[in-house]
Parts: structure tokens; sequence; C-alpha cells
């Protein structure tokens, strides 16, 4: 075994030679992106070491070569800051707990795919979730994504996430003593709601990226989101697209496209937002004067 380090453009790469085979073991630096080579001094880069990334702070996305073969334990665990990484959809070894708390993973996209197509894009969402939102690592599966059979086996997976009691696991976690006494999270309500915004932003994201969606799980899905709009008892939907993406145009979009936004809920959301979004309080003004021109229209074809 031969160690060896290799300049990146703000960082230095780590590695180890096995006979004629390259391993990544470890990672310095402040690149954001980072491409890894297929050869390293000559050796083919084929494993990607135990934690070589692990708790990295900086990197948001990371590519790997079509002749990496093995992912080892917690390689990309505790990467805060990582949305995309780029690899072949080819048999591997997959360590334990390789992307653990990557809360931000958005896209596990194939490296040899066109990323134009919105099936490469809907696939790579769906895959990356199937990790940090379902948790379901049996769906953690190169070759079979986004072939029919996968897609059935990731939205009963979804469905079961849907359909869990929001209270459920609750008196758990207090016998458990997971969270400090008097904290919110000890709060039932706060809980359940927090419960109910995993399951928005779950709908959510099948909705966006909805390759292969059965049409009855799209009405499953859609309505129980027009179930938590504004105006509803709980309006999670709406919480979430206000809170957490708050000047991001496409949720309004999909928000109006769903039906979200009523000639009752309207104004409400207007207070909502208060003196900021104002792009996005255009939009949403935009949407409802249009509603209600095609409204009185056909009112008056009716007359």
């Amino acid at each position: 075994m031969q160690y060896r380090e290799s300049d990146t453009e703000h960082g230095v790469l780590q590695y180890n030679i096995y006979g004629e085979t390259a391993q990544v073991t470890g990672y310095r630096g402040k690149d954001t992106e980072l491409a890894i080579p297929a050869v390293l001094d000559g050796c083919a880069v084929t494993c990607i070491g135990k934690k070589a990334f692990l708790s990295n702070k900086m990197l948001r996305q990371i590519s790997l070569p079509e002749s990496v073969v093995r992912i080892d334990d917690w390689a990309f665990a505790y990467c805060a800051k990582l949305n995309k990484i780029i690899l072949p959809y080819h048999r591997m070894e997959i360590g334990q707990g390789i992307f653990k708390e990557c809360f931000d993973l958005e896209q596990i996209v194939d490296e040899g795919a066109d990323e134009r197509e919105s099936k490469t894009t809907d696939i790579a969402y769906l895959l990356a979730a199937s990790m940090n939102i379902l948790d379901a690592f049996y769906l953690f599966d190169f070759e079979n994504a986004g072939k029919s059979d996968w897609l059935v086996q990731w939205d009963n997976r979804m469905q079961t996430v849907m359909e869990r009691e929001d209270a459920e696991g609750f008196s758990k976690m207090l016998l458990c003593g997971e969270e400090d006494y008097g904290s919110k999270e000890n709060n039932l309500d706060y809980y359940t709601e927090q419960r109910r915004r995993e399951k928005v932003r779950l709908a959510m994201l099948r909705l966006m990226h909805d390759y292969g969606l059965e049409n009855s799980v799209r009405a499953q899905l859609e309505a129980y989101l027009l179930a938590h709009i504004k105006g509803c008892r709980t309006e999670e939907t709406w919480k979430v697209i206000l809170e957490e993406y708050g000047d991001d145009l496409k949720y309004y979009q999909f928000l109006t496209k769903l039906g979200g936004v009523t000639a009752d809920n309207f104004q409400p959301m207007m207070e909502d937002m208060g003196e900021s979004h104002t792009e996005m309080k255009a939009y949403l003004m935009k949407y409802h004067s249009e509603q209600s021109e095609e409204q009185d229209a056909f009112a008056a074809f009716e007359l």
C-alpha cells in the first residue's frame, strides 16, 4: 500500500494505491464541487474509503467516475451541505450510512444519463429521497432505479409513510427520553405538526417528480395537500411553502396548479406574507386577478 495525495482546485485529495487500483481515503480543503478522477497515478479509482468525506462542511456536489465499484461505510455521512452526487448507476458494494444525515441531499444522478431529460431528474430526486426521507435502503438500487417495479416499491413505501398516524412514535420518544423535558418537541401538537410537514414535503416531492406516478396515487397526494392549505383546520401545506421555500417561485406555481389558492384564502395568505416575499406576492396577486376575471366572464356567459 502506498499513501499519496493529489491537489484539487481548493484542496487535497488523499488516496492509497493497492497494486493497480486506487482508493480515495480522505479530503481536506474548501472545494464546493469536486470530481473524483477515474485514474490516479496510472491506477483506476475503484473505491471511496470509509469516512473519506465524513462531516465535510463545504462540499455541495461531488462526481464519482465509472471505475468506482465500492463505497465504504459513512463515506459521505454528515456532509451538511451536500446537495447532489453524480455516480455510475451500476452494481457496486455499498457500506452502511454512506449518506447518514445528509439532509440537504436532493439528487443522486446517473453519471451516464442526460440530465436534460425530465425522467433523469425525477429518478435522481426519488433515489435521493429513498435514503434521506423514506429511510428505505432497499430502494437504493442503481441497476433498477426508474424501472416500473422499482417505482411501485417506491410509491408503496411512500404510501406507508403517508398513512402513519401523526402521533405515532410520540409516546415512545417520551419514554425513551429522546428530547429534553419541557422542550417544544415534547408537545404533542408540535410533534404532530412536524409529522404532517414531513408528509407534505414527501407528497410535493413525488408530485413535482411524477415519473411513473399512477393517477390513483396522484389523487391521494393532491387530496392530502389540499386538506392542509391555508384556511383548513391545519395548514401545513401553506406553512411549508411559505416558511421553507419562501421565495422559490416553483412552489407557488405548484400551489396554484394544485388549486390551493382560492377566493377564501387569498387575502389571509397575503397577510401571512406581510412585507416580505414581494415577488411571490406579485405572482399570487396576478394569479388571483386572472382567476377572478375568468369567474366573472363565466358568470356573465351564464346570464
